[in-house]
Order: C-alpha cells, then sequence, then structure tokens
C-alpha cells in the first residue's frame, strides 16, 4: 500500500460517519427502526425518560444538606422534588405568556430568575438551622436550583425570542431534565438550538447516530489516554502501566510546596495537568453529545481538538463550547449591546469582562454548596480569592486574542504563518492555560502557596 493510499484509506475511516457507502450501509441494517424513531416520538422517550431525572437530579443535589435517614430526610426530599417541577411548570407557563409580563420583566428576564433565586438563598440563610422539613426543604432546594437555572433561562430565552410556539411542555422538560446526562452547563443548550439540529429523515438521522457513535469510540479512546497519563506519568496504581511511571505528584499536590516543588517537576505538572484537564472534558462532552447525536440531535461537540488551537481564543472557543455559549448568550452579548456603543474597543472589553470574567465566577460561585447554604463568608473566601484572579487574567487574555485575531482578519494567505510559527503559537497557548490554571484548579492550596509556586517556575522565588 502506497502512503497516498494509507493517507486516504486513513482519512476514510476518519470520517466514516460521512461515506455515503457507511450511511446506506447502516440504513439497510436499522432501516425499520429508523422509519419508526420519528422525532416526536424521540422527543417523547427524553420527556418521559426524564421523568425519572426528575427524582433521580434532586436527590443527587441534596446529598449535602438534607440526611435522608433523619426523620425530616425523606419528606423534605419529597417537597424539594414537587417544588422544582412546580418552578419549572411555573416558568414554561411564563415563557409562553412571555409577551403579556411586565415591561420590566420582559427587558431583564434572567436577571429576575436569578433574583429570585438569591431571594430564596436569603430566606435560607435567615432560617434557623434546625432539622425540621420546612428548613431542610429550603436548604435542599437552594443546592438543587443551580443545575436549574441556566436551562430555565433558555427557556425564557425562547419565550423572549418568540420561538416557544408549537412546543410542547415534554420538548422542554428533554434538557431541563436531560436523560442524556450534563452538567449546571446545558449540553446542546435549549429546545431551540436541538431543533435546529434535530434529524428529519432517515438518512439525516443515521449520519447523525454515526457521528454519535465516532464521538463514543473517541471517549473511549480519551479515557485510556487518561488511564495512560495517571500511570505513566503520575504511576497512579490505578492508571495503566503504573509500575513503570514516572511517579510526577498530581498539580493539587504540588502547589501547597509553593517554591519547594523542584522547577522541572513544577512545569511537568503544570502541563500534564492542563493535557488531563482537556482529556477528562472531551470524555464526559463526548459522551453525553454522542447520545445525543445517536438519538437524532446531531449538535456541536462540546470539546474540539482545543490542544492545537494557535490562540487563546479559539482554545476557549474548542475547549467547552456550551460553557462559552452559555457564557456567550446570558453574559457577552447583553453588555455588548447596551454598553459603551461609541467605543468599539471598550465595547468589547467590557463584554470580554462581563462573560469571561463576571459570569465565569458567578456561574461557579453557584456551585459553591457551603456558602450558597450557609451564607458562610469564612467557606467562600478561600476559593474566591483565586477564582477571582484566574477568571480575571482569562478575561483579559481572551479579550488581546480577539484584537490580535481582527488584525489578523484578511492576512493574504501568502503572508500566513507557516508550521514553525503556528507551533510556537499552539506552545504558548499551552503555557498560558497551564499558568493560569494554577488559580483555576480545585485543591486546599492557598492564594498565597499557589501565587509562590506560580513564581517558582520563573525563578522567582
Amino acid at each position: 500500500m502506497t502512503a497516498a493510499s494509507m493517507a486516504t484509506a486513513v482519512r476514510r475511516l476518519r470520517n466514516f460517519h460521512e461515506d455515503p457507502a457507511v450511511i446506506a450501509r447502516w440504513q439497510a441494517w436499522t432501516g425499520p427502526l429508523l422509519t419508526r424513531l420519528t422525532p416526536p416520538r424521540r422527543r417523547a422517550l427524553l420527556a418521559l425518560a426524564a421523568l425519572w431525572v426528575v427524582v433521580k437530579r434532586p436527590l443527587k443535589d441534596l446529598a449535602p444538606a438534607i440526611e435522608m435517614r433523619s426523620p425530616s430526610g425523606p419528606a423534605a426530599a419529597a417537597v424539594v422534588i414537587l417544588l422544582c417541577l412546580a418552578i419549572v411548570v411555573v416558568t414554561y407557563v411564563v415563557a409562553r405568556r412571555f409577551p403579556a409580563l411586565p415591561a420590566v420583566v420582559r427587558a431583564r428576564p434572567q436577571l429576575w430568575l436569578h433574583g429570585l433565586f438569591w431571594v430564596l438563598v436569603l430566606v435560607c440563610w435567615m432560617l434557623p438551622k434546625g432539622r425540621g422539613v420546612a428548613a431542610l426543604a429550603v436548604a435542599g432546594l437552594v443546592l438543587a436550583l443551580p443545575f436549574l437555572l441556566w436551562r430555565l433561562g433558555y427557556l425564557l430565552m425562547s419565550g423572549q425570542r418568540g420561538r416557544i410556539a408549537g412546543t410542547r411542555f415534554a420538548d422542554h422538560l428533554l434538557y431541563l431534565y436531560p436523560a442524556y446526562g450534563g452538567t449546571n452547563t446545558p449540553y446542546g443548550k435549549g429546545i431551540d438550538h436541538l431543533a435546529r439540529h434535530e434529524a428529519r429523515t432517515d438518512e439525516a438521522l443515521a449520519r447523525s447516530q454515526l457521528a454519535g457513535v465516532k464521538l463514543l469510540a473517541l471517549a473511549w479512546i480519551y479515557d485510556r489516554g487518561l488511564e495512560l497519563t495517571a500511570g505513566l506519568v503520575h504511576g497512579e496504581p490505578g492508571g495503566r502501566l503504573g509500575a513503570y511511571g514516572l511517579g510526577l505528584p498530581q498539580l493539587e499536590t504540588l502547589m501547597p510546596m509553593g517554591a519547594q516543588v523542584p522547577w522541572l517537576a513544577a512545569w511537568a505538572a503544570v502541563y500534564a495537568e492542563l493535557v488531563s484537564d482537556v482529556l477528562r472534558l472531551a470524555v464526559r462532552g463526548h459522551e453525553i453529545v454522542g447520545v445525543l447525536r445517536i438519538l437524532g440531535f446531531n449538535i456541536f461537540r462540546n470539546t474540539y481538538k482545543p490542544l492545537l488551537a494557535p490562540s487563546l481564543v479559539e482554545f476557549w472557543n474548542r475547549y467547552h463550547y456550551y460553557f462559552k455559549e452559555l457564557l456567550v448568550e446570558f453574559f457577552f452579548f447583553p453588555t455588548y449591546v447596551r454598553r459603551f456603543r461609541t467605543s468599539p474597543r471598550l465595547r468589547m472589553l467590557a463584554a470580554t469582562l462581563a462573560a469571561a470574567g463576571f459570569g465565569n465566577l458567578y456561574y461557579h460561585l453557584l456551585q459553591q454548596d457551603a456558602f450558597i447554604s450557609t451564607g458562610s463568608w469564612a467557606a467562600l473566601h478561600p476559593w474566591l480569592e483565586t477564582r477571582a484572579l484566574y477568571c480575571l487574567i482569562l478575561a483579559l487574555g481572551i479579550y488581546v486574542s480577539m484584537r490580535r485575531e481582527q488584525r489578523r482578519r484578511g492576512t493574504p494567505a501568502a503572508v500566513l504563518p507557516g508550521p514553525a510559527l503556528r507551533l510556537r503559537r499552539v506552545a504558548g497557548v499551552w503555557t498560558f492555560f497551564a499558568l493560569i490554571g494554577i488559580w483555576g484548579e480545585a485543591g486546599i492550596a492557598s492564594f498565597a502557596q499557589r501565587t509562590d509556586f506560580a513564581l517558582a517556575l520563573f525563578g522567582l522565588r
């Protein structure tokens, strides 16, 4: 086999989901199923499966607040499940009647949604910390709602854009309580985005399902890559080939040691953590999007080769696509549309700071269970000072990168960067995200310890 024919074979294997012959064969194998699995039936199945998540998801979120073995635990859990479902129904009704809402609500529906959530949080803080059903239910509710908040935001956005007509409650239930999995970030966004990428024909469904199979295969490969990293780099017993590993400690273990860490080991740990983070996110995202594609929603990947990105903004777009979309839709665009219209640069800076900076910080604040349920500043302060710096540096880096990309637009092909320059740019992107990850990673290290560790990388400690 010649090199050209081998390259062609590899290309066909990588893009088997777009090969007409493979698509035809898949249709022949699954023909009756494809014919019967119409869009309304697929949505109905997902909505039916969501009823299980209606119960399962709140129980998972309530674990820190409700002791199920206590006398009031089961009753409080039942109340939280019913209240969450009631909030979903009320928000759906509000979205359907959006034009009839007061003008002040129509102008800022997301602010009202999150404002009501924080009113509930304040009520939780003021209630006596008893073990009664009411106190436990309120504490549990404020922990369960962050999973729904951004999904409810997409539901309100659908009503605001006038796109909710023609949809049923079940259509929204499938992403509000996704049976296909997910985090506080809604993979696939709301029904507007899902419907745009929904397969309408047997051939389109076959293409979507094959693309989903490819993502699930990639998820398996990346998961094996994580095991190899754990074994060969960190020497963990559970990792593959751990007996032959380098034994490099994890970054969260090294950071509390500050400047005491050997220089080479510190740099290796920083880069290894970046690669592991990307692989972990890719595995989970590929699994969720793969399942969605098999179900007929041929949506974009959540992670697409970020480690090959030649610029910071491109890495950010490729790394966690649906989180980036959340920040863009709920923070970037509202700021960009309303603020600093006479100053394009200041307008872009403000919108970027609002999204990658404030929005990023606020999103992760909602996941600080100890603070949300108790209001304890001591529980929040160590996290806040490290995460705030991470978000600020990230936002400024993305803004600078966006400005540079704007200046590069229209560059003739003859003067585009060659392989060597592109490689240097990719290395620079790796270094930027690896370094800010020192303040973005979870762990017990304090702000001072993380800063000392970062300075020691450059011989400044």
